[in-house]
């Protein structure tokens, strides 16, 4: 069996993959959540920053896999998508970089997040957020030699993937069109 008959029989639409890729939103959302709330790890302004990401990446995926739009949807949906997924890489990216800063580069620390929604306007809230403060550099979790931010960077890589591959994913699967291709 070659290996494009073997890829072909594990292929699932592109309403599967879009729904498979909200699940695994879904589930790092509640892995986030379990880190606050269960291991009482307090988010900084960037691990926020990232939740926003993950939580409109599963957005656009769940609206693709209930929408299942034919080819044209089904691109604008995978763009969406991937364009959401790799914003949230970034900003995971400037978390791990000031995690791996030297001590003396990493910027001061800011007051609590919800002082500074109180007391702070919105734009200089946003650039907080975004910018990340020294709490950020901080490394409180690491599972082979990557921190959460690492993590969550490779999962927003992962999901700007599945994204993408839906662009030459086809809803039609039928044994007709598997041979065809």
């Amino acid at each position: 069996m070659t290996l494009q008959k073997i890829l072909l029989k594990i292929r699932f639409n592109p309403r599967t993959w879009f729904f498979l890729g909200f699940l695994s939103c879904f589930a790092m959302l509640a892995i986030g959540a379990y880190f606050q709330f269960v291991e009482e790890l307090e988010p900084c302004p960037l691990c926020i920053s990232q939740r926003i990401f993950i939580l409109a990446t599963g957005i656009v995926m769940l609206a693709a896999a209930i929408h299942n739009p034919q080819d044209k949807g089904r691109h604008i949906y995978a763009i969406a998508g991937a364009m959401v997924a790799f914003l949230g890489a970034c900003v995971s990216t400037r978390h791990v970089w000031l995690q791996n800063l030297p001590p003396e580069d990493v910027p001061e620390c800011s007051p609590g997040l919800s002082y500074v929604f109180e007391h702070f306007p919105l734009t200089e809230t946003l650039k907080l957020m975004f910018n990340g403060t020294g709490e950020c550099a901080d490394v409180l979790w690491t599972f082979l030699g990557l921190s959460i931010p690492g993590w969550t960077l490779v999962a927003f890589l992962g999901l700007a993937t599945i994204s993408l591959l839906q662009f030459w994913n086809h809803n039609d699967l039928s044994p007709r069109t598997l041979e065809n291709e």
